[in-house]
């Protein structure tokens, strides 16, 4: 399939995969499109699921995927309206409820000594995108920018196990929250934000996004496994995409990278879906081993905005 065919495909999708690509290919910010995910399709099945406490699952993290918390992440990145009041009911319950003593999210009643950076960048990328108060995420951030490593990006194992090196998964959790705090027009910390961007960043290019930086092996085969929802794991789709969003300049460490996605394309011109994080799920978006709409429309989000 031409760019076009590929276009009329991602159409046939559901309809958050149509307002996206009349957003990122065909320049039209379809409100009308985005206004009806919560009434149909995808959108519409996971707010079903909501339960009248507020919660989906049992609770914030539990179980796993089916919890609140991977929830409202799949709901952000369905683009639901940010408007949302079910929604942004949740996020408030759960600034009440679980605040950790360390200023961040708590996982659960048993852990209310340290939150966990990964899921503080995660929790901060949703509330942010579905416009919580300022005031309501300063404590968040501050427990995020307090776990800045050396090696400038973040590991949620520090509090755990005293990880000395940053993750890969970390990084990309805290980047995109970070990031979609200062694009939601918040002002605090701005410069300390800003700093941890570029450092965390800068630990990602320093791998090459996949490369160990002593040895220059595969630090993780399943890096180059494209998966969709990403949950808390990280990919090179997935940073590559981060990476577009955030309209960053290119640099030559990213070459690597840009060359498996371009390698993984099928003859098509389509993206499968190749591996599903195991657990619990709602419901299957798409099956794996088959042409992917979500992963055919992230790489060719890459690859329009960095090979043209």
């Amino acid at each position: 399939m031409n760019e076009q065919q590929l276009i009329e495909w991602l159409l046939e999708g559901d309809v958050s995969i149509q307002y996206q690509v009349h957003r990122d290919f065909l320049g039209d910010d379809r409100k009308d499109l985005q206004d009806r995910i919560a009434h149909e399709g995808w959108g519409k099945e996971f707010l079903s699921k909501r339960n009248s406490n507020g919660h989906w699952g049992d609770s914030f993290y539990q179980p796993k995927w089916i919890s609140t918390h991977y929830t409202l992440l799949d709901l952000r990145y369905l683009h639901l309206p940010p408007k949302n009041e079910l929604v942004k009911g949740t996020i408030e319950l759960i600034l009440q409820k679980n605040k950790a003593d360390d200023g961040g999210i708590r996982l659960g009643p048993s852990t209310s000594q340290h939150s966990d950076v990964c899921v503080n960048g995660m929790f901060l990328n949703y509330s942010s995108y579905f416009n919580t108060s300022e005031s309501a995420l300063r404590s968040i951030v501050d427990s995020i920018l307090h776990e800045i490593m050396p090696d400038g990006g973040f590991n949620c194992r520090t509090t755990r196990s005293g990880a000395k090196h940053s993750s890969l998964h970390s990084t990309i959790s805290v980047l995109e929250g970070l990031y979609e705090f200062q694009k939601s027009g918040y002002e605090y910390r701005k410069d300390d934000i800003r700093h941890a961007i570029r450092s965390a960043m800068e630990f990602i290019l320093l791998h090459r996004l996949y490369r160990s930086d002593h040895s220059g092996e595969i630090i993780s085969k399943d890096f180059l496994k494209f998966s969709y929802p990403v949950r808390w794991k990280y990919d090179i789709l997935r940073a590559m995409d981060y990476f577009q969003y955030t309209r960053s300049s290119w640099d030559a460490r990213m070459e690597d990278a840009i060359s498996v996605i371009e390698n993984k394309r099928n003859k098509d011109g389509t993206w499968n879906m190749q591996a599903a994080h195991p657990g619990k799920v709602h419901f299957v978006m798409e099956k794996t081993g088959k042409p992917s709409r979500w992963n055919t429309l992230r790489a060719m989000r890459v690859l329009n905005y960095f090979k043209k």
